[in-house]
């Protein structure tokens, strides 16, 4: 095991990922070393953030860039909820699924620069504006873009978008309204994906992703942990994120939501969240690592161990239809490990 702690250390510090190969292979390690993988991906990390501040060839992506970069955060407005076509197993806003999630149309301009002002004051990194639904109609898009022009004018705050399928044109026109970056989901590895979604199958997330891309947008791409699929297909994923050269990974947890069709499901053992966390950080030394939805639920006393295991973004406050910790709690947590200074 120390050998292979050791080889794995020494490809790390010449700047290379593991291969999805080589993270099946610290598999067999779990769940007793999970330190000593938390303490390679944190290795991982440091030396990918050491590797941007001195601008070392293919090495890009992570948004601190000194020698211990504090996490970056970013908070979200659920600006349009319920009534999304789709039929995602996980999700509380679909029609297909009776939950008791809110139902509203597209919030007000105003509502949407009160949150940013809000987040903006306390220091929060980013701003993201999320809807339900496959994709943006005209005129929710011509409101989203308006309102984003104005909150980028008063400064403060980035901007990131979450509005479903998006074509090339449609992301174009959110970098040109003040967006910097395009947040969608894979969700879950393509050979898993249809056990989860059927009204829609993974490709049109990946031209999403492409269009996101071209537009010059930064791309936060990631799934959801939890949902049934195996180890392997967590790796598949994670593999395919590092094909797509997305900029951030979004990592969710599973809240089990009454009334979704994943409603029985349990919590991912924190020690197998966190074990998620190490592996995706060293299969991409170089991009963010954001944890996101459930964080609270699955993780626990064991929430402060995540900077350890190589994440170095935090979504704060509360999610699209689950709450979330306060949003001071959260930014002090980060303050009380020293990750955060105000």
């Amino acid at each position: 095991m120390i050998t292979q702690f050791e080889n794995l250390a020494a490809q790390i510090m010449r700047g290379q990922a593991l291969s999805q190969e080589q993270a099946a292979g610290l598999l067999a390690l779990l769940p007793n070393n999970l330190l000593d993988l938390c303490a390679l991906a944190r290795l991982s990390f440091g030396f990918a953030a050491s590797a941007q501040a001195t601008a070392l060839p293919g090495v890009s992506g992570l948004s601190g860039t000194s020698d211990n970069p504090a996490p970056f955060t970013c908070g979200i407005i659920n600006a349009k909820s319920g009534r999304c076509a789709e039929n995602c197993a996980f999700c509380a806003q679909s029609k297909h699924h009776a939950t008791t999630a809110p139902i509203y149309p597209l919030v007000s301009e105003k509502k949407l620069r009160e949150r940013a002002g809000q987040l903006a004051e306390a220091g929060v990194n980013y701003l993201g504006i999320v809807i339900s639904g496959t994709t943006p109609s005209d005129r929710d898009l011509d409101n989203i873009c308006a309102a984003a022009a104005r909150i980028s004018a008063e400064g403060g705050i980035k901007l990131c978008a979450s509005l479903g399928l998006l074509g090339a044109e449609q992301a174009r026109r959110l970098k040109q309204a003040g967006f910097t970056s395009y947040h969608h989901n894979l969700e879950t590895a393509p050979s898993f994906y249809p056990e989860i979604c059927g009204t829609h199958g993974i490709e049109p997330r990946l031209q999403t992703v492409r269009n996101a891309v071209a537009a010059g947008l930064r791309v936060c791409c990631g799934g959801i942990f939890g949902l049934g699929e195996s180890w392997a297909q967590r790796l598949e994923l994670s593999a395919l994120l590092q094909d797509l050269e997305v900029h951030s990974i979004p990592v969710n947890f599973l809240t089990p939501i009454p009334g979704t069709p994943l409603a029985d499901r349990g919590c991912l053992p924190p020690q197998e969240a966190l074990a998620v966390v190490a592996l995706l950080r060293l299969m991409h030394p170089g991009r963010d690592i954001v944890i996101c939805g459930g964080r609270s639920r699955t993780l626990g006393e064991w929430e402060n161990m995540l900077f350890a295991a190589g994440a170095n973004g935090l979504m704060v406050g509360d999610y699209l239809t689950t709450p979330g910790g306060l949003l001071a709690k959260d930014l002090a947590m980060l303050e009380t490990l020293g990750l955060r200074h105000v």
